[in-house]
């Protein structure tokens, strides 16, 4: 958990950073890819990214102007992609200007739990990892190519002059 409030901003920065070189590797036409019939498609896992900042900010009074729960998901990738901007960028400033690392320890509650701020902000974070890895499986099945984001994907190993690992 976070026990400064900049911890978290970096976080987010260097995470927010991180999806969106996923977000934006999204195609049109890899927004219905999907693994199973009744599994989320990529468009709709990658709007869930989307709006549990909104319902994050809002459960913490954050005032923001993008995208929320409400919202239908985007027909575009680039839609998505502007959506997870502007929460992104409203999430940042709404953060530094609102909270402090005394705030981290607020409790409230949260999906039937006390959850403080600092596990909150910590789920926020380790729950976009989670939903980002499955969205570039789906991709990767969208025949897309994955930019690498704690290391080389698969294909980048041989832009580096490399092999590939197993």
């Amino acid at each position: 958990m976070y026990t400064s409030l900049q911890s978290f901003l970096d976080d987010l920065r260097n995470e927010s950073g991180k999806t969106i070189q996923i977000l934006g590797a999204m195609t049109d036409n890899s927004l219905s890819q999907r693994v199973t019939e009744s599994g989320r498609t990529a468009g709709t896992l990658a709007w869930h990214m989307v709006t549990s900042r909104s319902d994050m900010m809002r459960r913490f009074e954050l005032e923001h102007k993008g995208p929320t729960e409400e919202d239908p998901e985007p027909p575009t990738a680039a839609g998505i992609v502007e959506g997870y901007q502007l929460l992104t960028a409203a999430l940042e400033s709404q953060a530094a200007e609102n909270w402090t690392d005394d705030s981290l320890a607020e409790v409230r509650e949260l999906y039937g739990e006390s959850w403080s701020l600092s596990k909150t902000l910590n789920i926020l974070i380790r729950h976009e990892i989670h939903h980002r890895a499955q969205l570039t499986v789906l991709l990767r099945q969208a025949g897309l190519r994955i930019p690498g984001v704690y290391g080389p994907a698969y294909e980048e190993w041989s832009d580096l002059g490399m092999e590939p690992l197993p």
